[in-house]
């Protein structure tokens, strides 16, 4: 099993939202190294914090898991879609995405600013500067710390 963050502005996609839906595919990722560790690394079963950006205050809000892996982004074949891209054909598409599903909600989002203060956590991806991809693996004892810190609160 493999960790990983996956960041979305609760604006657009809340843990609220995972929550009351129950799965959700994870559409519309147009970055490369995203798109990859989606269609290359990621298997049903791996577990994500489900991280809330450009919020009060962006953080870890949840966990989900991935629950289907490797699939085509009918977002890119959609012309009405923000995400609609010409180049990417159904015969060859050039992103993928994996569905993801609930499977908990913390009491209260362990913020960008908790993360960068707790020890163990200084490694993690989305705290290093200019980072702004929304998918990025994680140790395992990233994960579990974090997890920890959740139940806590």
């Amino acid at each position: 099993m493999r960790y990983w963050l996956m960041k979305s502005e609760p604006e657009t996609y809340s843990i609220d939202d995972l929550k009351r839906e129950g799965f959700s595919a994870w559409e519309g990722v147009r970055n490369y190294q995203a798109r990859n560790f989606m269609r290359d690394e990621m298997r049903v079963g791996d577990l994500a914090l489900f991280y809330h950006s450009n919020a009060k205050p962006s953080g870890v809000a949840g966990i989900c898991r991935v629950c289907h892996e490797n699939i085509p982004d009918k977002t890119a074949f959609d012309t009405k879609s923000e995400y609609y891209d010409p180049k990417s054909k159904k015969n060859d598409p050039r992103w993928m995405m994996v569905e993801v599903e609930f499977v908990e909600k913390f009491p209260e989002v362990i913020s960008i600013q908790t993360l960068r203060e707790t020890r163990g956590l200084e490694d993690m991806v989305v705290l290093k500067k200019g980072s702004r991809l929304s998918i990025t693996p994680l140790k395992k004892e990233e994960f579990e710390m974090i997890h920890k810190m959740a139940k806590k609160h």
